[in-house]
Parts: structure tokens; C-alpha cells; sequence
């Protein structure tokens, strides 16, 4: 058996580009939830704490099932998209999708942490001066709860990058399409003699965390740098 074949590095293009996609898209939501969660007071807040951390909870395989029958072929969302060329169901966009909610508790986490370590008076003090709430937010907040926004980032992109079970219900295992890593080794895993195949594409899983991590790292200390 072959132990890196062309269709592995498909799979791998295709996990990093899934990952990639669902923390660009899913990074700045988990800002506003968790500036939201972390600064706001509002009717709903611990609904929507509930629903933020639901993924961690839930069955993997119970969130892609419930993507599938929203956003399947004939669910609500996806009979009023399709028509607008989104399509998610079997398609690499949906894996992204299945990822970045499964990812999404992990980025809200550390960026909201991050704000509520941020004295107040910081904030308060922009206020006095004439800032307004937007401009607090962008030149202030954010630039201040930026290790988490880092931190919140590497872990969203991990986890997306390591997601199977919602990704797999939800859109398959298409080669060249919905095909990631974690389906790949599975896939290896169930293949008589297929056990050093998995181990080569664990460790090419390992080693993209580690790069992942390490430029983390690099990253927090030159903003920390004064």
C-alpha cells in the first residue's frame, strides 16, 4: 500500500483551506459574541452563552445532521439558497461550515476572557475624552484583547482543521471535494493494512498543529513586545 498517494495531498489542501475558511469567517462573529457576552447586559444573554456552547456539547454527529436537514437539498435554508448559487450539502463550503460551528465555542472562549480582563477604567477613560462606542471598540478593545483574538484564532483553526464527525454527516466523504484529513485517516484506519498509512497522515496532522501553535506563539510575543 501506498503511504502518501495524490489523493492525501488533495485531503490535506482541502483541510487546510476548510480550516482557513471557517476561522476568516468565524473570527469576527466570535468577536462580537463574545464583546457581547463579555460586556453586555441584555435580555437573552445566557440564551445565547447556552447556544454559543452548544457544539461542545452536543454530539458532533447530531450537529451535522441538524445542518443537513437545514441546509440539505430540500431543508428551509437550503431550498431559499441554492437558487443564490450557496450550496453547503455535499460541497467543501458546507465542511467549512460544519468546522467553523464546531470551532466557534473554542474562538469565543479565550477572546472573551481576553475583554473582561481589560480594566474598565481603560475604556472608561476613551469615553471621557469623546470617543465614541465604535471607535472604543476598534481602537481600544480589540487591540487589547489581542492574544485573544490570537489565541481564539489557533484554536478555531485546530479544531476546524481536526473536525469529523459534524463534517462527515453533513457532507460526506467526496474525494477531491468534502474529503478532509480526519476523514482520510479514518478511511486508512478501516483499510486492512492501512495502519501506517493513518500513522503518516497523523503525524502530517500533528505537525500543521505544531506550525500552527509555534506561529501563535511568535505572533502573541511581538505584540507583546513594547
Amino acid at each position: 500500500m501506498t503511504l502518501f498517494a495524490a489523493e492525501d495531498l488533495q485531503a490535506i489542501g482541502l483541510s487546510l483551506k476548510v480550516a482557513a475558511m471557517a476561522t476568516l469567517f468565524g473570527l469576527p462573529i466570535a468577536l462580537l459574541v463574545a464583546y457581547a457576552l463579555a460586556r453586555g447586559r441584555f435580555f437573552g444573554k445566557a440564551l445565547l452563552d447556552a447556544l454559543t456552547h452548544l457544539p461542545l456539547v452536543l454530539p458532533p454527529v447530531a450537529t451535522g445532521f441538524a445542518l443537513l436537514v437545514l441546509f440539505g437539498p430540500h431543508g428551509p435554508l437550503g431550498r431559499v439558497l441554492e437558487p443564490l448559487g450557496l450550496v453547503f450539502a455535499f460541497r467543501w463550503t458546507g465542511a467549512a461550515l460544519a468546522a467553523g460551528i464546531m470551532a466557534f465555542p473554542l474562538m469565543v472562549r479565550p477572546i472573551r476572557l481576553a475583554i473582561e480582563s481589560i480594566d474598565r477604567e481603560v475604556d472608561e477613560a476613551a469615553r471621557t475624552l469623546g470617543s465614541g462606542p465604535l471607535v472604543r471598540f476598534v481602537r481600544v478593545t480589540v487591540p487589547l484583547a489581542a492574544p485573544g483574538l490570537i489565541a481564539g484564532a489557533v484554536l478555531g483553526f485546530a479544531k476546524a482543521l481536526g473536525e469529523f464527525g459534524a463534517t462527515i454527516t453533513f457532507v460526506a466523504a467526496i474525494p477531491g471535494e468534502t474529503l478532509t484529513l480526519p476523514t482520510a485517516i479514518y478511511q486508512a484506519t478501516q483499510t486492512p493494512g492501512g495502519e501506517t498509512h493513518a500513522m503518516v497522515l497523523c503525524g502530517i496532522a500533528a505537525l500543521i498543529a505544531i506550525a500552527a501553535i509555534l506561529a501563535s506563539n511568535a505572533l502573541s510575543a511581538r505584540i507583546a513586545r513594547p
